[in-house]
């Protein structure tokens, strides 16, 4: 009787070779550990509207409850390009041009497969979103990356590095405004001077906008579609988890031109097919009162001028914070640590979790600063300042 073969063992060649546990586990991991206040990963501590769980509630006893169509339910499409419509004046055609999506993580890797093939090289600025580089990576791209640069004003994209980046490989460019980790915010002279990059090029744009209801001052938010220019070639990315309060429904939503949004939707029907019916019933109803949104910059400004305020007394330096809820702030005048070891230490000492901006770099990139979320409960923030007081 022949020895039974020993079996080899099993392997799979990694297709992200290069990601590993992600620094909002860590930090997360952490903060519970040690009892900390977690300002580091971005979602509130306060729930949503009930008029909202309401609206999805009877969603389910209506019997909403099968597959709804691959491209959303119809009622929410039409309030999302009636919402897009109004803010920005742009008319996307909801039956061709509007998808909802399983949150906007999912929104931008679709976007890329459909539209970056192997050796498509894809303009990124840094500090970036994590998902986006191995999305990029997935699709067979080559992120080439442009790094913001950081003034007296807080953080601000280097155009004209943007365009000498630009190569005839160049497939896609993302932009994120409002900007996460940074809080910053493109302007119309942004806008301007992207026009100016992509003229008269095939270059396609990923704009993700989630955050287009913070933005602070009585600023509006200059989204892609305003500029029939850049709308022309753009797949426009929103959450309704950021907007709505809700981060764990992952739902989003993409709207593009009816070219790109068919290739969107190839993609789309066979990573996710549809999202949950429910919950599209119940947004649609909730989208009919637009002002849970347009009371959003208010809402959060107050929250981030409290924060700020608080802030004031210790030797953090605060860097502008001008859109999303988050804050950065320098530490330099508090440690020399590197910032991944000052979050820890911040942690672990103070009681406070917080996220290092170098994290969201290809390349590890000291600046010494970290990322505060103010998405809190008011007593969040007042106990996380207090801690924080000792500094």
């Amino acid at each position: 009787m022949n020895a039974p073969m020993s079996a080899a063992p099993l392997a799979v060649q990694s297709r992200l070779p290069n990601v590993g546990t992600t620094i909002f586990t860590v930090m997360s991991a952490l903060a519970a550990e040690k009892g900390a206040v977690n300002l580091g990963q971005g979602f509130p501590d306060f729930n949503c509207d009930p008029a909202l769980v309401n609206a999805v509630s009877a969603a389910m006893q209506d019997g909403h409850n099968q597959y709804p169509p691959m491209t959303g339910v119809p009622a929410l499409r039409e309030a999302i390009a009636a919402k897009v419509g109004q803010l920005y004046g742009h008319a996307y055609e909801p039956a061709t041009e509007v998808t909802v999506t399983a949150g906007a993580t999912q929104a931008l890797l679709t976007a890329i497969l459909c539209s970056v093939h192997p050796g498509d090289e894809v303009l990124v600025i840094e500090p970036v979103y994590d998902s986006y580089v191995p999305a990029i990576e997935l699709a067979g791209g080559k992120p080439v990356f442009v790094q913001m640069e950081r003034g007296p004003e807080g953080y601000t994209v280097p155009w004209q590095k943007v365009a000498a980046a630009v190569t005839p490989k160049t497939r896609l460019l993302m932009i994120n405004s409002p900007h996460n980790p940074t809080g910053s915010i493109l302007r119309e002279q942004d806008m301007r001077a992207l026009s100016d990059i992509v003229r008269g090029t095939g270059i396609l744009i990923v704009s993700d906008e989630v955050y287009e209801h913070m933005v602070f001052e009585g600023v509006r938010h200059e989204s892609v579609s305003r500029y029939p220019e850049l709308a022309s070639r753009a797949f426009v990315v929103s959450s309704f988890g950021k907007t709505y309060h809700v981060t764990g429904w992952k739902v989003g939503y993409v709207v593009a031109p009816a070219a790109l949004m068919a290739e969107f939707r190839k993609v789309h029907q066979f990573n996710v097919f549809t999202v949950n019916t429910p919950v599209q019933h119940g947004l649609a109803r909730y989208m009919q009162d637009p002002a849970p949104y347009l009371d959003l910059p208010a809402f959060y400004q107050r929250k981030r001028d409290l924060f700020r305020s608080g802030l004031a007394s210790t030797r953090f330096r605060l860097l502008p914070a001008d859109g999303t809820y988050f804050q950065c702030v320098d530490y330099s005048g508090i440690s020399d640590l590197a910032e991944t070891e000052f979050a820890k230490w911040l942690t672990a000492e103070i009681g406070v979790a917080a996220i290092p901006v170098s994290a969201f770099y290809n390349q590890p990139r000291e600046s010494r600063t970290v990322r505060f979320c103010f998405a809190k409960k008011d007593e969040t923030l007042h106990a996380a300042l207090e801690r924080l007081a000792r500094l």
